[in-house]
C-alpha cells in the first residue's frame, strides 16, 4: 500500500547500503542525515574484493557448503570456519543456516538472485559519483583440475535453468596464464567470465559519501546509536550520551549490528556476521583484472589503475563469529596456504593491510529491506558477501518504498518481518 512521503529521513549506517539508500532518497526529494559509529566505509565495504559481478553473485545457503560434512567447518583453515561456540545466538543462526542449505531452498533463493542480479549494474549506473567502476574483462577463475572446474560449470547451468544467463568460456592452462601470466602451477584449467565489473571498494563509498554530502546531505560519523524510537507521530534516534536526532523515518543499514536496533519494531531474523578477511601483495606482473578461485574460496582484485597501482587485494574466508572480535591470524595464513599455489611472483611476507570485516549474514541467504512493524522505521542489510554488489539496487528498492512509489515485486522477496 503506498505510503506518504518523509521529508526528512535519519540513515543509520554509512556502508554501501547505508549511503546509496541516502543517495536515492535525495533522488526523491527528501533531506537526510547519515550517522555511523565509526567512519565512511568502516565495515564490511572496505577490505572486501570490491566485485560487481552478476554471474558470481549467488545465495550464500549453496548446499555444497555441506557437501564437505560439517566437521571440516570446525577446522581453522576451512574456508567457511565455524569456531566452537557456546554462545546460543550463533548456535540457533546455524541450524537455522544448515535448514536452507538444500537444493530446494537455494533454488528458491537463486530464482530471487536472479531477478536482481538483472537490474545489479543498471543501478550503480545511476550513481552520480567521481568514482567510476572497472570492467573486468575478462574476470577469470582458475582451477587445479576439470573436476574442480565442473563444480562452478554446474552453479552456472542451474542459473540458466532458473531464468539467469552467464556469458563464459572454458579455457587451457595455457590459454588463461597467456590472459593472467601471475596464476602459478596450481593453476591448470579456467574460465573467462564476460559482463562483470569491478571496484576499488574503499575508494568507491568514500566517492558515494562525498557526493551524497555535495547534494545537501548531514553526515556524522563517531554517533554510536543506542535506541530507535517510534513516538506515534515521528521517530526519534538515541544515541550514546543522550543526543537525540528527531526525524520522520530512520533506515538501519548497520550491517552485522543492525538486530539490536530493529529487533524492538518486530524484526526477528537473526543477522551474523560471517566475518571476511583480507591482505594487500605487490605481484611481480600486476593483474590487471579480478581472479577468483573458487575451490579455495580466495578472492583478488586489482585496487588501482595501470598509472597508479595501489596493491593486489586478497580476499577469503567465511567465519561465523562475533562482529568485533580480534582478528584472527590463523584466518590470514590460510588464505595464504590456499593462494600460494594458485599464483606465482608473489612475496607472501610483505603483505600489508590485513584487515577483517563482518559481512551480515541471514540464514535464507536473503537480505532484509524494507519497513519494521513500524512504519516509520525501515531497515537495509543482511546482504552477506554481496553488500558491495547490491547495495545500489536495494537502496533504490527500499528508497522508493519509504517515499510511497510504486515498488519493484522482488521487494516482497526481501521483507524483513519474515
Amino acid at each position: 500500500m503506498p505510503h506518504s512521503s518523509p521529508r526528512r529521513v535519519v540513515v543509520v549506517g554509512a556502508g554501501m547500503v547505508g549511503l546509496a539508500t541516502a543517495w536515492h532518497l535525495q533522488e526523491e526529494g527528501v533531506e537526510v542525515t547519515v550517522l555511523d559509529r565509526q567512519g565512511v566505509a568502516a565495515g564490511s565495504s572496505w577490505g572486501n574484493a570490491g566485485w560487481l559481478a552478476p554471474a558470481l553473485t549467488l545465495p550464500l545457503n549453496d548446499p555444497a557448503i555441506l557437501a564437505s560434512g560439517m566437521r571440516s567447518m570446525l577446522k581453522s583453515s576451512s574456508p567457511v570456519y565455524v569456531p566452537p561456540t557456546a554462545d546460543p545466538r550463533l548456535v540457533r543462526f546455524l541450524v537455522g543456516f544448515v535448514r536452507h542449505c538444500t537444493p530446494g531452498r537455494w533454488r528458491a533463493a537463486m530464482e530471487v538472485f536472479n531477478r536482481v542480479n538483472a537490474h545489479a549494474l543498471d543501478a550503480f549506473a545511476q550513481l552520480d559519483v567521481a568514482e567510476a567502476t572497472k570492467p573486468a574483462e575478462p574476470f577469470l577463475a582458475g582451477f587445479a583440475s576439470e573436476s574442480d572446474r565442473q563444480v562452478l560449470e554446474t552453479e552456472f547451468e542451474h542459473v540458466r535453468e532458473w531464468g539467469g544467463t552467464t556469458d563464459y568460456e572454458l579455457l587451457t592452462e595455457d590459454e588463461i596464464k597467456k590472459l593472467e601470466p601471475t596464476l602459478g602451477a596450481g593453476v591448470t584449467h579456467g574460465i573467462a567470465l564476460h559482463g562483470q565489473r569491478f571496484i576499488n571498494p574503499g575508494r568507491y563509498v568514500h566517492a558515494l559519501a562525498d557526493a551524497v554530502v555535495a547534494r545537501g546531505a548531514t553526515l556524522r560519523t563517531d554517533v554510536v546509536v543506542e535506541r530507535v524510537d517510534d513516538t506515534g507521530a515521528a521517530a526519534r534516534v538515541v544515541a550514546a550520551g543522550g543526543e537525540t536526532f528527531e526525524t520522520d523515518h530512520v533506515v538501519v543499514a548497520t550491517g552485522a549490528w543492525l538486530g539490536g536496533l530493529v529487533r524492538p519494531h518486530g524484526v526477528k531474523a537473526i543477522v551474523q556476521a560471517g566475518r571476511g578477511y583480507s591482505f594487500t601483495v605487490q605481484p611481480e606482473v600486476m593483474p590487471t583484472n579480478p581472479v577468483y578461485f573458487p575451490i579455495q574460496r580466495v578472492a583478488c582484485t586489482p585496487l588501482g589503475t595501470p598509472d597508479a597501482p595501489a596493491g593486489f587485494r586478497v580476499a577469503g574466508m567465511m567465519e561465523f563469529r562475533k562482529p568485533d572480535a580480534a582478528l584472527d591470524p590463523r584466518r590470514i595464513q590460510a588464505i595464504v596456504d590456499a593462494a600460494r599455489p594458485m599464483l606465482t611472483g608473489v612475496d607472501w611476507e610483505a603483505r600489508t593491510d590485513e584487515w577483517v570485516g563482518s559481512r551480515p549474514c541471514t540464514v535464507d541467504g536473503l537480505p532484509l529491506i524494507g519497513r519494521t512493524r513500524s512504519p516509520r522505521v525501515s531497515v537495509n542489510g543482511g546482504h552477506g558477501m554481496w553488500g558491495i554488489a547490491l547495495g545500489p539496487l536495494s537502496g533504490r528498492l527500499l528508497a522508493r518504498d519509504i517515499t510511497g512509489r510504486e515498488t519493484e515485486p522482488v521487494l516482497a522477496s526481501f521483507d524483513p518481518l519474515r
